[in-house]
């Protein structure tokens, strides 16, 4: 069993998505087996997020991640070194302990999680089979649906003055993962022509990290008629819904216990009548953070009102146990599934059972500072997830191109979902 034992562990800073510093992580093992995974980094940040460890001071603005590569260099790798590649959990968990701390802020979020995720990749070429397979084992055969972010908004992300964070094309009704990028490629083709017809040039030229338009709009429903001119255009409005991300943290008050929308000062009933009319004006089948993080009732209430999914991503932070609180108390129906928001590939898999074994859905996401590598395909498809969500096509392509590559090696067995 030599050739399972972790002979090296190395980590370094490198750059994501947005031009930030991020950590690297390479894991290697005796017979030269590699995994190498990096950490990506959010723009919205939930307060219960495992804590993503920054240097501070003026280089990179305080942004880089020197402190992060030396945890691993001097903390963690002494301890990996010798262990059986395979033994993910005692791994993960021998870092949990390293760190002692509920958010992992001593060791940083960003740092465990690279590590991890390196650890299960070479763990993965050391058995000789694919990181999907090896996530799920032979069962694992779903291609998810491709959540296709067409205008981000939202005061997070900056840019316009819309007060959701993202626009959602969903092509639900394609018959393959291939099929679904065909389609939202020639929609996202059509809704650059819509946006540049109205908005000018300057419309399209703005573009966020992810790959989205900024578009200069004001009013959610100017974003979603937009994106259903460019569906009805392409022939493919029969063949999309449409989906929201709130990030509704941003929209809360927590002196005065108010959201506020489009200018208005808002109760938790007042905002829910604005989910309804657009959900019976629109073909919005999803929406992500329609509350704050906290407002657990107000996401109980808005389950059973409206007949969509609604997805969890801040008030569970990939998190078992505030997951089953939720599901306790029928908050949401959806887990939003960040394996960085808890910090090791342990707890999000864990995270990802629970909600399946609850009739609770997995939409799997990326980061607005998302990185190089495509191991979230791989974990997406290793869970059967039906839905993932990462972006645009021409900046998130290297994700996409793995699913493409994913899909051929499963051949007829791969299953595309006819629901989310």
């Amino acid at each position: 069993m030599e050739e399972f034992k972790i002979r090296n562990v190395k980590a370094r800073e490198v750059l994501d998505l947005r031009g930030l510093p991020t950590i690297e992580v390479d894991v290697v093992t005796d017979e030269g087996a590699m995994g190498r995974a990096s950490a990506p980094g959010g723009t919205s940040i939930g307060n219960y997020e495992a804590l993503e460890l920054r240097d501070g001071g003026d280089r990179y603005g305080g942004r880089g991640v020197r402190q992060a590569v030396q945890n691993v260099n001097n903390i963690i790798a002494p301890k990996l070194v010798g262990k059986d590649v395979r033994r993910q959990r005692e791994i993960d968990t021998l870092m949990i302990q390293l760190d002692g701390t509920k958010n992992k802020s001593k060791l940083g979020g960003n740092t465990i999680y690279a590590t991890s995720l390196s650890v299960a990749q070479a763990a993965a070429e050391a058995v000789g089979i694919p990181f999907y397979r090896y996530v799920g084992g032979v069962n694992c055969c779903t291609m998810p649906v491709p959540m296709l972010v067409a205008i981000h908004g939202g005061r997070a992300i900056g840019g316009n003055d819309l007060d959701f964070e993202d626009h959602i094309f969903v092509p639900i009704g394609a018959k393959s993962f291939s099929e679904a990028i065909q389609f939202g490629a020639e929609v996202y083709f059509e809704f650059r022509k819509v946006l540049q017809a109205k908005y000018g040039k300057s419309a399209v030229g703005s573009v966020a990290v992810t790959g989205t338009y900024v578009p200069p709009m004001k009013d959610e429903r100017e974003a979603l008629d937009s994106m259903m001119k460019a569906l009805q255009e392409t022939g493919y409005a029969d063949k999309f819904g449409l989906g929201l991300d709130a990030t509704a943290n941003s929209l809360y008050d927590q002196e005065t216990s108010k959201y506020t929308f489009m200018g208005k000062k808002m109760n938790r009933g007042d905002l829910i009548e604005v989910y309804k009319d657009l959900v019976s004006t629109y073909p919005i089948i999803s929406i992500e953070d329609p509350f704050a993080e906290n407002d657990f009732e107000g996401f109980v209430e808005i389950t059973r009102k409206l007949d969509i999914q609604i997805v969890g991503d801040d008030i569970f932070v990939t998190n078992v146990e505030r997951l089953m609180k939720g599901i306790e108390m029928g908050a949401a129906n959806a887990l939003l599934f960040k394996v960085n928001q808890v910090g090791t590939l342990s707890e999000a898999l864990d995270a990802a059972e629970c909600a399946s074994r609850n009739g609770y859905g997995v939409e799997v996401s990326g980061r607005t500072g998302d990185a190089e590598d495509t191991t979230l395909a791989d974990i997406t498809v290793g869970i059967n997830a039906k839905q993932i969500k990462i972006g645009g096509l021409d900046k998130m392509f290297a994700k996409y191109n793995r699913f493409l590559r994913i899909e051929e090696q499963l051949g007829s067995l791969a299953k595309y979902p006819k629901e989310l």
